[in-house]
């Protein structure tokens, strides 16, 4: 379940970052890049929760592993560097998906 889980991060950071590139679905490999990735990722999200995941979980690590690597992938790429609230911020989310598999178990 965790392979699947982190296939659905791994894509759907693929899709998000394709956005761009596809300039607003103009651009046909990155606009077939992101529909296929978003799809593959709800896909591989429903596998790791079929595989007895509890939703919370899978949703909370999905969103904050993708915010973060998504993070630092724009400011590595496209020098959109974070700023120290949105860096802040971040961190935040980090606390809240350790604090929550925390709890769950």
């Amino acid at each position: 379940m965790w392979g699947w889980l982190a296939l659905a991060i791994g894509s759907e950071v693929t899709a998000t970052m394709s956005l761009r590139s596809s300039q607003g679905f103009t651009n046909l490999v990155p606009s077939v890049v992101v529909v296929v990735g978003y799809s593959f990722s709800f896909y591989a999200l429903s596998q790791a929760l079929v595989r007895g995941m509890p939703v919370a979980t899978a949703y909370t690590i999905w969103c904050g592993i993708g915010i973060s690597l998504i993070t630092l992938l724009s400011a590595v790429l496209f020098d959109e560097r974070p700023s120290p609230v949105q860096l802040a911020g971040i961190i935040l989310v980090a606390i809240g998906v350790v604090t929550l598999q925390a709890g769950s178990a």
